[in-house]
C-alpha cells in the first residue's frame, strides 16, 4: 500500500515516519532537548495566535507565489538545513532538494549532510542555500564557503545558536550517538525496521559504504561510525561579530544569520552585512529555556524594519502557521521537520507531499482571510484579545 495514501496532514506524515524509522533515527529528528519545553512551546505559541476571517471578497485568483531576494518562489517557504536527511532516506538530501526545486522553493544543505554540495548542485538544481557552522579553526569553514561559491549556491546561512553541544539525553539512551557505535538496543531496533534497513543502511553499505559527512574538508570527511578527530578544531564557542564581518567579506552573495532571538542582535547582524536574519530557537533542539521563535519575531521585525529580510524558523506544522508568521512580519519561513517526515516516508515523493500539504493549507487560510496575494497577509489579520489591548493602554498611561 502507498505509504502516503492516508497522510492528510504533517502529523500523519510524522506517524508514518515513526513507523518506518528505527527509534534512534526518528527521535534524533523528532525530539528536542532536555525536558522538551522549548519544543512544546514552539507549537503552543502558534496555537495561541488567532486570525480574523474575512468574507465577501472574490478570492478566486489567489496565489501563493512570492519573491525572495528578488527571485520568484512558489510560496513563502524554504527548506531548513536538516543534517539527518541522509539517514531518513538513501541520499535523502538529494531527494529533498529535488522536491524543493520542483516546488520552486529554496533548499538549504546542512554542513553535516551526507550528500556533497557539488552533487546537489548537479543533480537537483533549483535555488540552493548552504548552511555553515563556523569552527574554531576558521580556515576549514572558509574552505566550505569557497566550495559553496564554486558550486553556485546563491546564499550562505551562518548558524550562531549552537555554541556548545546540546543536551539531547535520548540519543545515548537509544544507542544513537554520533559517531554511531551501535549498541545491542540500536541493532535490535534497526532489525525491527527491515524496510529502512534494506532501503537505507544496507544500500549505503553495498554501494558507497557507510554514510560520510561529505561537505567537511577531506581530512575530516569521516564515516558516521568513525570517532571525530581533532575535536578542538570544530568547536563553535569562539564566534563573535567579527566573524560575521569576515564572512561578509568572503561571501559575495546573500548572507543570512540564523539563530537570532534578540532585536539588538538582529540590528547588529544587519550592520555587519547580513542580508537576512532568521529568527530561530533551532526547533527547540538546543536550549530548552529558549522562548518560542514566533514570540520573538515581532520585536525583531520592528527593530530591523526594511533594512533586511526577516525569516521565521521553528515549529511550522500547518499552512496557517505560515500565514501567522507572515502576518507578524516575516517574509518567509523555514520548514525542517515537516518535510523531513515526508522524506523519511517516501523520499522525493514524500517531501513533495509535505510541501503540497502545507501549500494547500496556506491556500485555504488565504481564502478564509480574503487574501489573494501573499503581500496581503498583514497584521490586520491578527486577532488581539481586548484584555491584551487594555493592558497595553494601561502600560501606555503608566509610562
Amino acid at each position: 500500500m502507498n505509504a502516503l495514501a492516508h497522510c492528510y496532514n504533517i502529523a500523519d506524515l510524522r506517524e508514518a515516519a515513526r513507523r518506518r524509522l528505527p527509534k534512534g533515527v526518528f527521535e534524533f529528528v523528532d525530539r528536542g532537548t532536555e525536558d522538551e519545553v522549548a519544543l512544546r512551546n514552539n507549537r503552543a505559541a502558534f496555537e495561541r495566535i488567532k486570525l480574523r476571517p474575512r468574507s465577501l471578497v472574490d478570492v478566486s485568483r489567489r496565489s501563493m507565489q512570492t519573491t525572495l531576494f528578488g527571485k520568484p518562489a512558489g510560496m513563502p517557504l524554504a527548506i531548513a538545513p536538516t543534517g539527518a536527511a541522509g539517514l531518513c532516506w538513501y541520499h535523502g538530501e538529494l531527494e529533498l532538494a529535488k522536491a524543493a526545486a520542483a516546488a520552486k522553493v529554496p533548499f538549504t544543505l546542512a554542513t553535516g549532510a551526507m550528500t556533497s554540495m557539488e552533487e546537489i548542485a548537479k543533480e537537483a538544481g533549483g535555488r540552493l542555500w548552504m548552511q555553515l557552522y563556523l569552527w574554531n579553526e576558521r580556515r576549514y569553514s572558509y574552505e566550505l564557503v569557497k566550495r559553496a561559491e564554486n558550486a553556485g549556491f546563491e546564499a550562505l546561512i551562518l548558524t550562531v545558536d549552537t555554541v556548545v553541544s546540546p543536551n539531547r539525553e535520548y540519543n545515548p539512551r537509544n544507542g544513537f550517538n554520533l559517531p554511531f557505535h551501535p549498541s545491542v538496543r540500536a541493532v535490535t531496533d534497526m532489525l525491527a525496521h527491515p524496510r529502512w534497513l534494506a532501503g537505507v543502511l544496507t544500500r549505503y553499505v553495498t554501494t558507497t559504504g557507510m554514510p560520510r559527512y561529505e561537505n567537511l574538508p577531506e581530512q575530516f570527511r569521516r564515516k558516521i561510525t568513525a570517532d571525530p578527530s581533532q575535536k578542538d578544531i570544530t568547536r563553535q564557542d569562539t564566534m563573535d561579530w567579527e566573524d560575521v564581518k569576515k564572512l561578509r567579506d568572503l561571501w559575495p552573495r546573500i548572507l543570512m544569520v540564523k539563530g537570532i532571538m534578540q532585536p539588538d542582535e538582529a540590528v547588529r547582524a544587519v550592520e555587519y552585512g547580513a542580508d537576512a536574519v532568521i529568527v530561530s530557537n533551532h526547533g527547540g533542539r538546543n536550549f530548552d529555556s529558549a522562548m518560542a521563535s514566533i514570540d520573538a519575531l515581532p520585536d525583531i521585525v520592528e527593530a530591523v524594519g526594511d533594512r533586511a529580510t526577516v525569516i521565521l524558523d521553528s515549529g511550522i506544522r500547518r499552512g496557517s502557521d505560515i500565514a501567522k508568521a507572515l502576518a507578524l512580519g516575516a517574509k518567509a519561513v523555514l520548514v525542517g521537520r515537516a518535510t523531513l517526515y515526508g522524506t523519511a516516508v517516501a523520499g522525493q515523493a514524500g517531501a513533495t507531499a509535505a510541501l503540497n500539504l502545507l501549500g494547500g493549507e496556506l491556500d485555504k487560510t488565504m481564502a478564509y482571510t480574503a487574501c489573494n496575494t501573499i503581500d496581503e497577509i498583514g497584521p490586520d489579520l491578527l486577532y488581539l484579545p481586548r484584555a491584551r489591548n487594555r493592558m497595553r493602554f494601561v502600560d501606555a498611561e503608566l509610562a
